[in-house]
Parts: structure tokens; C-alpha cells; sequence
């Protein structure tokens, strides 16, 4: 069945009009980002011509998507705005909550049983607000949208930085706080600046080894981290053309981990199919009409030097697989390098687990192709060496899989896991035998993120990043270094042997099945459901209103903190065994940058408490400023904030009592999610200045009495021993943004124009 087709059908039936509109006002070809874009402003048809990286525009989103580890602070959220249902087709879907340990039945009751209070509190909310709610077990809300919600031409939010897995099939999907879900839900507009453009040109055809994973593993070897950060990516030729509709979505979806605002692919035959083969061939038809309107004109694509701010050229017939990490999901080696690599750099090579899954490569076209490495390698009498673990994307993938026989595939290996459609690993929602001890070793999976500890909590544990049949070749050899173009492997009777190239079907060819997909619909009027929170759980937490400015200059405040290094939303609210805290806000706030290396003295999680002189935990003692009306400032290092798009980071400090983030730069959402509630974000007019801040100094505001868009601020930072230094400090804010901090929160804000 197709979700929303009335809703996707008035979409498409205003594309010709705003696209003509847009070209007038613009003068020039468009790119496929620049259509969806100007369809979907706030205003109507265009007025005016938008600044990429420059202009703040209101846009008008076709949807929004929850996952329940945000969703539960964003709907915390949306109960306090006042409304009787949410105004655009939202989605909820309880994916992160469960833990991998034993296998998927076992887990999954686990997880019911531990989270009911939450997935309770979910199911009512949905009931009574419109929303739609995909329980536990019905997958990854990504895999689960791509499958049922995503269309080409589309624009969604979702609260998860994963949200641009939507891409593959051509949507503009992004992710975001849960305070901009709430504006939406609430029938606002969403603000966001606009982004600049990065076309990548792809030429020729994939084979052999290669996969979808290695284009976006390449990419990011190219642009970094952070080289996405303001952009779209908008995928191009006819090497996109020849990519699976799940291929594009694996390489939309690591796009978050280049910091890209999201990643786009033109509509073209295979997500016609893929479209079809999930039930959606009303969406097709539809699209069909305007399919000129759905992907970049062809002058764009034939000189995109004159159109995208940046292009990148990538061949895939001369593309290798990779591998990329450890610690950071840019640090990409071909395969044929990793060895040597390994070596000099003394990376772990023995591997004991290989994972499977995630949001990013949990397609059925990713399960069949690594089941087809496991099956080549048990014809050739060959064990693995390392343990297999598998999660589906979806319950119809997964049953599907399991039809067709993939899923018997990697239980020939007798330590092969299939574990829950959910998350797990890939979020630290895994219970891994003997990662407490902490001992050096390296995994690989087919995630997107593989940060120190994200995994299993194990900061010495390496993490690589590769395509599922990659990680299915290393799990039979047991080792990194291998390389399957080239390498053999000893089979039980002591020959050797090569494995073949992975096969894999792009869509299943008796097409999908399922029985129960999870999906509950809410009720037509849900005026009488109840949403009960009790007043003394520890999971859940009804939200106050935080304060209003009072208008005066922030003086006499202290820092809290000075981040070193890499700071990402991981360090400032950790995931792990802290996500059953994440509907509340006070229980949470204990994690509040615990994982942040203080620059004073290189330790986690132990900061100067100034009132007494004595370290204590990061909380703990902002927690005592607070007690005793102290304001408090961070000060973090370049691109704070990247990571998972969880708003926690920035209610945690605001709950807290810290009045300003002052840092070298930020990452996107984490620098609108401080905006949304209330706290001042500023970054270092001089990035050098970061180093002048003491441990001890009294920090004055000494003009934002006077904010405004545009004007630096003016921060005295007086030492210990009675000098000064003057740091100036600039924003981004604009006016709307300026009465968000003035009222305490954007929400204060939505509830004052309510009333």
C-alpha cells in the first residue's frame, strides 16, 4: 500500500508551476536540489532568488520521521505546543531502544519488557496526536521509510542524522533537532540557510567487489567530516544511473558522516523499480507526469562546473573496495593499501566480530550479496574465523530474506547472529561478551559511524567501516588484511582457494512478503486518549519551560569546561547504555559531556569545581554552579557538535544552567538545536583565542544587550591574576532566531503566538 498518496499527488501536482516561477526568479538551469527546494518553500511560488550558504528560507516540509530515542523528547516537546494533531504525515518508529546480545526473538521480548513504560508512552502519543507508529521489531526507521514513505521530489525532516537515507529515492530528507520536528508538527514553517551545492559526477559501472558503500567510503576519503558541512550532494551520470534505489540510500545515508546537509540522486528506471516492488506503483505514476521536474536539468548535467559550488568526478569502473577507519569514518584505504597501512599505524589485524546491518546496508540487495560470499565460502569447505552478526533493515526485508533463504545462508556458519531489526551495534545498543575489559582489537562493519566506544563501549576497539560483502569476506578469513581480490584462503582440506565475486538480486524476484509489518495507525480522533507519565518515573519526564532572558549581559560566569579535540554529540550525551534516560530531560543530563577530554588537564569526565577548588564529574559540578546562580560557558574546539543529530546535547547544557557554547566551529544541527533552546552558540572570530581561556578566568558579556544578526559579540575573559584578554565572538543568528533565545526557547515562542 502506498502512504499519503493524496498528500505526494498535491506535491507533485504544484512542481510545474513553482518550477517555472523558480526559473524566472533565478535565471538559469536548476539542479535536481535547487527544484525540490524552491517547490517547497514556505512562501508559495519564489519571490526571490535564495544565497546558497548565505540566505536564512522558510521551507514547508512534506513530512516528518521520529525514531523513539528522539522521538520521546521531541513529542515531550510537542505536547507542550498546544495542538490537537500534527499538521504534516509524521512517523515514529521504536528502532533504537533494543539490544543485540543473544539473537532476535530473545532480544527483542528483552527489549519490550525493559522499554514498555517508553513504547507505551509512544503508542499513546501517536494515538492521540495523527501519528503513525512502527513498533519494536518492524525495523530501522530509515530502511522502514525508504520502504513505505519516501518519493521522489519529496522534502523530509526526521530526527535522526540518518534522515538523508531518503535520498535514494530523490528526496531532499534531512536531519534535525527534535524542536524542529515539533515546529513542523506544529504547522510552522522550518528555517534553514541555504545550502550550497556539491555535484558528484559519476562515470561508468561498478563490478566485482565494488559496491554503492565504496562510492560514499571514496567520497568521504575526499570531502572529510566536515567538507560537506552547509552543502547538498546531488549524485549525477550515468554511474548513478546504473546504482540500485537501496545503492543510492547506503550513499546518501553516510553523507551525514561529511557533515552534507543530505545527499540527493535524480528519479530514474531503478527506483521506478524498487518503487513498484514495494507496492508503490501509484507513486510511480505519478511521478511519471513530471519526471522532467524530478531530477537536474540536463545543461546542469552536462557543465555542472557553471551550477554546483564543488564537483567531484568518481569512476566507478576504476573504483576498489575500502575500508575505512579506525576512529573516524574518513580515513579511507582501498583495500589493496590496507595492509601496509595497517601495519605502519600497528592496527589490530585479527578480527572477532563482523557486523552486518544498520540503517546504511541492510538492504535485501546487501543480505543477498553477502550470502552469496558465505555460501561460496561453505561450498569450498572453508569456516569462518570470526563471529557473523546480521541485522535485517526491516521485517519485510527480513522475512522476505528469510523466504528466499539468505538468512539459512549465514547460519551455515555456526557462530553466525541474526539479530533484531533494530539499531543494535551500530548505535552501542550492544551487549558484546568481554568489551568491559578494554582490551586493543579490531571489528568491521557495514555501519556508518565508527567512533571511539560507539560500538560496544570499548575505546581501544578499532572499528572499519566496508560493504557487507566485504565485511563478509573478512569474517570468513579472520583478518583485515585480506584481500579477496587477490588473497586465498585454506580450505578445511587444505587447498587453496579463492572466493568468487559476491551475485546479489537488486530486488527480490518473487517480489517482497510480509506478514506483520508493525506499523499501528493512530486514531481518526484521539481527543480522548490518554497519555499517562508518571511523576515518579526514572525514563519519563513531562517538560517545564525553560527561562526567559532577562535582557542583561551575562557576567560573572565561569567556564565549565574547555573541550580538546574532537567533540561530537557522542561526547556531550552519550548514547549506550544512556538512551533509556532519553525521555528525561533531568535523569539525562547526568551524561552532560562526560565524554568531552578537558583541555585543562587531558582527562574525561573531571573538571575544577571553582567554588571549592576540588575535581568533580562535568554534571556534578555544574550542577553546584547552578545551585549557587553562577552562569557557566563551554568552550569547544572545531566541528562541536557532529555526529548523531540528538537535541539531548543541547537541552542537557540549557536544563543545566550553561548559558553559551563558544567554539571554533560547529556542526549544522548542533548549532541550530542550541539556537532552538534558547543557548547562545558562538563561534571564535579568531580561532587562536580558544587557547588564551584559563581554567579559573570570570567570563563577562560585555554587549549582548545589543545582539543582533551580524554583530560580533564582545567577551571579557578576566584571569586569575587580574589581566584580561577580549575575545570577539560571531554568530549566525537572525531575528526569529534572536526572539527564540529573548523568550528562553523557539518553543516558548510557538506557545506565546498560540496563545
Amino acid at each position: 500500500m502506498t502512504f499519503d498518496i493524496d498528500m505526494i499527488k498535491k506535491v507533485y501536482e504544484r512542481y510545474p508551476e513553482r518550477i517555472a516561477a523558480a526559473r524566472q526568479i533565478v535565471g538559469k538551469p536548476l539542479t535536481l536540489s535547487e527544484k525540490i527546494l524552491y517547490t517547497h518553500l514556505w512562501e508559495g511560488n519564489a519571490t526571490s532568488a535564495h544565497e546558497r550558504g548565505n540566505s536564512y528560507v522558510d521551507f514547508a516540509p512534506d513530512r516528518v520521521a521520529m525514531q523513539d530515542a528522539t522521538a520521546q523528547m521531541a513529542l515531550l516537546q510537542f505536547m507542550q505546543a498546544g495542538k490537537a494533531k500534527v499538521a504534516v504525515p509524521s512517523t515514529a518508529h521504536a528502532d533504537h531502544l533494543i539490544q543485540a546480545r543473544v539473537g532476535a526473538e530473545s532480544d527483542l521480548q528483552e527489549g519490550i519488557n525493559k522499554n514498555s513504560e517508553v513504547f507505551s508512552f509512544l503508542s499513546s502519543v501517536c494515538d492521540k496526536y495523527g501519528i503513525g507508529f512502527w513498533k519494536p521489531g518492524a525495523g530501522i526507521i530509515h530502511q522502514v521509510v525508504l520502504e513505505n514513505y519516501a518519493f521522489p521530489g519529496g522534502m523530509m525532516i526526521g530526527t535522526d542524522s540518518h534522515t538523508v537515507n531518503a535520498g535514494g529515492l530523490g528526496m531532499v530528507a534531512i536531519g534535525v533537532g527534535g524542536a524542529d520536528a515539533v515546529d513542523v508538527m506544529a504547522g510552522m514553517a522550518w528555517e534553514l540557510k541555504m545550502p550550497k551545492l556539491i555535484g558528484v559526477k559519476l562515470t561508468g559501472k561498478m563490478s566485482g567487489w565494488t559496491s554503492a558503500k565504496d562510492v560514499i567510503l571514496k567520497v568521504a576519503g575526499i570531502l572529510t567530516v566536515k567538507g560537506g558541512t552547509g552543502c547538498i550532494v546531488e549524485y549525477f551520470g550515468e554511474g548513478a544511473q546504473s546504482l540500485s534505489a537501496t545503492g543510492k540510500g547506503t550513499i546518501c545515508n553516510m553523507g551525514a558522516e561529511i557533515g552534507a546537509t543530505t545527499s540527493t540522486f535524480g528519479y530514474d528506471d531503478s527506483m521506478r523499480r524498487y518503487l513498484a516492488s514495494t507496492g508503490r506503483q501509484d507513486v510511480v505514476d505519478a511521478a511519471d507526469v513530471i519526471a522532467e521536474h524530478l531530477t537536474g536539468d540536463a545543461e546542469v548535467y552536462a557543465n555542472p562546473e557553471q551550477y554546483f559550488d564543488q564537483v567531484i568526478e568518481i569512476n566507478l569502473s576504476e573504483l576498489a573496495p575500502h575500508l575505512n577507519g579506525p576512529f573516524t569514518p574518513d580515513l579511507a584505504t582501498p583495500v589493496s593499501e590496507f595492509k601496509a597501512k595497517a601495519e605502519a599505524n600497528g592496527w589490530p589485524i585479527e578480527v572477532e566480530w563482523a557486523l552486518i546491518g544498520s540503517c546504511t546496508n541492510s538492504s535485501y540487495e546487501d543480505l543477498s550479496r553477502a550470502a552469496s560470499i558465505v555460501e561460496d565460502a561453505v561450498a569450498k569447505g572453508v569456516k569462518p574465523k570470526a563471529i557473523l552478526g546480521i541485522n535485517p533493515g526491516s521485517e519485510q526485508v527480513k522475512f522476505t530474506a528469510e523466504r528466499d533463504g539468505f538468512l539459512d545462508s549465514f547460519r551455515k556458519f555456526e557462530n553466525a547472529r541474526i539479530f533484531t531489526n533494530a539499531c543494535g551495534p551500530c548505535i552501542g545498543q550492544w551487549d558484546r561478551e568481554g568489551a568491559e575489559k578494554g582490551e586493543k582489537n579490531s571489528i568491521i562493519h557495514s555501519f556508518n559511524r565508527n567512533f571511539a566506544k560507539r560500538a560496544d563501549g570499548n575505546p581501544n576497539t578499532h572499528a572499519f567501516v566496508a560493504s557487507p560483502e566485504m565485511v563478509a569476506a573478512i569474517a570468513i578469513s579472520g583478518r583485515l588484511d585480506f584481500n579477496p581480490i587477490t588473497d586465498t584462503l585454506t580450505a578445511e582440506n587444505g587447498e587453496q582457494i579463492k572466493l568468487d565475486e559476491p551475485k546479489g538480486f537488486e530486488l527480490p524476484e518473487k517480489g517482497f512478503a510480509v506478514d506483520d509489518n508493525g506499523y499501528q495507525a493512530p486514531s481518526a480522533d484521539g481527543s480522548s486518549v490518554v497519555v499517562n507519565v508518571s511523576p515518579t518515573s526514572d525514563r519519563l519526564q513531562l517538560l517545564e519551560e525553560f527561562p526567559a532572558w532577562d535582557g542583561k549581559n551575562i557576567v560573572g560566569a565561569r567556564v565549565l569546561i574547555k573541550a580538546f579535540g574532537k567533540c561530537t554529540t557522542d561526547h556531550i550525551s552519550m548514547a549506550g547504555p544512556w538512551l533509556k534516560y532519553r525521555g528525561h530531560l533531568d535523569n539525562i543530563s547526568n551524561n552532560m559531556l562526560i565524554g568531552a577530554v578537558n583541555a585543562y588537564n587531558m582527562e574525561t569526565n573531571s573538571v575544577k569545581n571553582l567554588l571549592t577548588g576540588e575535581h568533580g564529574e562535568v554534571p556534578a559540578v555544574q550542577r553546584a554552579y547552578k545551585a549557587a546562580g553562577i552562569p557557566t560557558i563551554v568552550v569547544g574546539d572545531q566541528n562541536y557538535g557532529e555526529g548523531s543529530s540528538r537535541e539531548h546535547a543541547a537541552m542537557e547544557p540549557r536544563h543545566l544552567g550553561v548559558k553559551a557554547v563558544l567554539v571554533k566551529s560547529f556542526a549544522r544541527i548542533h548549532e541550530t538545536n542550541l539556537k532552538k533552546q534558547g543557548m547562545l552558540g558562538l563561534t571564535f572570530a579568531n580561532e587562536a583565542d580558544y587557547d588564551k581561556i584559563k581554567e579559573d578566568d570570570t567570563v563577562n558579556f560585555l554587549d549582548l544587550d545589543q545582539f543582533a544578526p551580524g554583530k560580533q559579540l564582545t567577551l571579557e575573559f578576566v584571569h586569575a591574576d587580574g589581566t584580561k584578554d577580549i575575545i570577539m565572538a560571531n554568530h549566525t543568528y537572525n531575528d526569529q532566531q534572536i526572539d527564540w533565545f529573548k523568550a528562553g526557547s523557539a518553543l516558548n515562542l510557538i506557545k506565546r503566538q498560540e496563545h
